[in-house]
């Protein structure tokens, strides 16, 4: 087999160079190559498809390696969206079945050039583990956009469809850079609007802009838009009336948008309108809109985050709604899950609806953008939480039935497989607000594509890609990233505590939950459930008995306090504060063992950002810094906040080699932020 050094000897690696960046360029850096570069090889292609054109132009425009050949062969129907490389008769061969599988390849390539990393030996053949990997932007008509920190949205829908922002170029040529093809450009808690004929006009000029780069969109819609738009008396999906209205305004979009992907829905879940306000079932809201849409190849993601104002433990409300309906979907829908059973915390067990649903496609929903990790004020590299999800094992199908599994297409072949996060882009300059959370969105298209491979890996890509080759500032700059997110973990919501933050905004801590206006699953107390004897969630057949809703031998495991995996074991187990725990420490020891381990490693980051100035230009690493020092405030701040207050309740000391606490819990109380990041 030919390895890719045969043509690594014709590459030549640019000097580093700390040269002022906006962290605009992502992980794009690329530098057009010289005239005797371009002339020394070649690119052809096959074929006039404007897809195959612009992977032929990036690699024109970037390539210094040998000359290319980039075939479309139909007969290769097996790669999908996928491709294979070779090497033959001294050039590179590039084989795809679908003219946006060049484009992917042309990527590969140049994200091999730029890292000059370990590959495989040739030929390299990959085929996307999802065939939808979507984005979910939360953006509103308004510009705003909900649970996002980087600024209002990129879409200027004043403006379209007359005026057309570069951006939209960038961001289309980003996401194909790292695999992603799909789009939902608004809001879950969806305006009717975006289905007026003003507005479906601005969505097909987006559409426009992002097909040549293999991006499809999709669209949220609010289940009460034949109500609100047109007047019809209810939006009861038995009516042919209400069937029939969505017809037509299916066959609007379609005329408009001919790769129109389908529909994004939240119903029945937050005060949002559904099926169940007529007495219908989830299965009957997401059918209508399936068999308006399967005329056209249109498919319906129905979300799964559903819950209500009812006595039953919140973390079980989605198993309860979805698992009776498990035969009733048409094959058209794919139920939308998020990764935990409760809402994006910074550490929760996979939900348990996946192996669950034996007979609906499901796909798995995260988060990008940090609603409950410090928003854009954080570091927190989220491949290890994504991995967390992917790799665990539902047992649905016994041992080896892994949410990946599940949702890839292994379990339903036949059926379209997707994957889903929410997105974290805005208009700022570096798109994410932190410059470090650009690799959150990186990892999300790369385990999008290839699920197999590992967070480390990907860090190591995106740090070559965005930053530099330098091996020092590799691994140093590894060495935040990785255990960043359980960073996090430790100092906002240990051992499995959860839901313990501010109320409405999500930024801080607020254990104590004494806002008014909430219902209780709402409310801080509601999961942490401190009192003299202990803390934590008793999920257990002596309590709510949401473990039980796991398949064996997970729900034994979960549900034995000594079993149960320590990361987890406040969200399974109201355990008591002398509870002796595996390292030899009592339960309220190893809490603030926790607690104080998270400012420390926030303070380790600091200073290991600050070791690295000469090796980052200067606007990227000041902007890092700065937001650093926030981070390791709000890890104090959130230590004593916790602390304190449980303290209240277990009467013990903190240990005497803890630090001190720097706050009083009467101020930390009076805390009251007003954040505007989100409608």
């Amino acid at each position: 087999m030919f390895r890719i050094q045969l043509f690594v000897f014709f590459l030549y690696v640019w000097p580093f160079s700390a040269r002022s960046e906006d962290g605009s360029r992502l992980w794009l850096r690329y530098d057009p190559v010289s005239d005797v570069v371009a002339q020394r090889r070649t690119v052809q292609v096959n074929q006039k498809h404007e897809t195959a054109l612009l992977a032929q132009h990036e690699l024109n425009t970037y390539w210094r390696g040998t000359s290319i050949q980039l075939n479309v062969d139909q007969k290769e129907a097996k790669l999908k969206e996928g491709y294979r490389i070779s090497f033959s008769a001294g050039a590179i061969r590039v084989t795809a079945a679908r003219p946006v599988g060049l484009l992917y390849a042309a990527y590969h390539l140049l994200r091999l050039q730029e890292t000059v990393g370990e590959i495989d030996p040739l030929p390299i053949e990959e085929i996307p583990s999802y065939d939808i990997r979507i984005l979910n932007h939360w953006d509103n008509l308004d510009g705003s956009i909900e649970r996002g920190y980087a600024g209002r949205s990129l879409w200027k829908w004043t403006e379209l469809p007359d005026k057309i922002s570069p951006r939209y170029t960038e961001y289309a040529r980003a996401n194909a850079s790292i695999g992603i093809n799909a789009t939902v450009l608004n809001n879950v808690n969806a305006s009717p609007y975006i289905l007026n004929t003003a507005y479906l006009e601005k969505v097909r000029a987006l559409a426009d802009i992002f097909r040549p780069y293999g991006i499809r969109v999709y669209l949220s819609v609010n289940f009460s838009s034949p109500v609100i738009l047109d007047g019809l008396k209810d939006a009861d999906p038995s009516r042919l009336e209400v069937q029939d209205w969505w017809k037509k305004k299916v066959k609007e979009v379609y005329k408009l948008v001919p790769d129109f992907g389908g529909f994004l829905v939240k119903a029945n879940s937050e005060g949002q309108p559904g099926p169940q306000d007529y007495g219908r079932t989830h299965a009957e809201g997401a059918n209508m809109l399936a068999d308006a849409l399967k005329p056209f190849g249109g498919i319906v993601m129905w979300r799964a985050f559903v819950y209500s104002p009812t006595s039953e433990d919140r973390a079980k409300q989605a198993y309860l709604e979805f698992v009776p309906l498990d035969k009733a979907f048409r094959d058209n829908v794919i139920v939308q899950i998020k990764n935990g059973p409760i809402d994006f915390q910074p550490r929760e067990p996979f939900n348990p609806l996946f192996g669950a649903m034996q007979h609906t496609s499901q796909m798995v929903e995260f988060q990008i953008t940090q609603e409950y990790l410090g928003f854009s004020n954080h570091l927190a590299y989220l491949a290890p939480l994504f991995k967390e999800t992917l790799d665990s094992d539902t047992y649905g199908r016994g041992a080896g039935s892994t949410v990946a599994k599940v949702t890839d297409g292994t379990w339903h072949p036949k059926r379209v497989s997707a994957i889903a996060a929410v997105a974290n882009i805005g208009e700022d300059r570096n798109w994410t607000g932190h410059d470090f959370a650009q690799a959150n969105w990186y990892a999300f298209g790369r385990l999008a594509w290839r699920h197999e491979l590992s967070s480390e890996q990907i860090a190591e890509e995106w740090i070559k890609l965005t930053f530099h080759t330098d091996e020092t500032f590799i691994r140093s700059t590894k060495e935040i990233m990785m255990p960043s997110r359980e960073a996090v973990v430790n100092y906002m919501m240990p051992l499995g505590l959860h839901h313990i933050f501010a109320f409405d905004h999500h930024y801080g801590p607020e254990p104590w939950g004494d806002r008014k206006g909430g219902r209780a699953d709402w409310m801080p107390w509601y999961y942490h459930n401190a009192d003299s004897i202990g803390i934590g969630f008793n999920r257990t057949d002596t309590g709510s008995d949401a473990a039980g809703q796991y398949h064996a031998p997970i729900a034994e495991i979960y549900g034995d306090r000594t079993l149960c995996p320590e990361n987890l074991l406040l969200w399974f187990h109201h355990v008591p504060w002398d509870y002796r725990m595996r390292s030899g420490r009592t339960l309220w020891e190893e809490l603030c063992e926790h607690y104080d381990r998270g400012v420390k490693q926030t303070r380790r980051f600091q200073e290991s950002w600050d070791r690295l100035e000469h090796h980052v230009d200067q606007p990227r690493f000041l902007a890092v810094q700065s937001k650093l020092k926030i981070q390791a405030k709000d890890a104090m701040w959130w230590k004593d906040a916790c602390l304190l207050y449980f303290q209240t309740f277990c009467k013990k000391p903190i240990p005497f080699h803890i630090e001190r606490p720097i706050h009083a819990l009467d101020d930390l109380k009076k805390i009251k932020l007003q954040l505007t990041h989100h409608n």
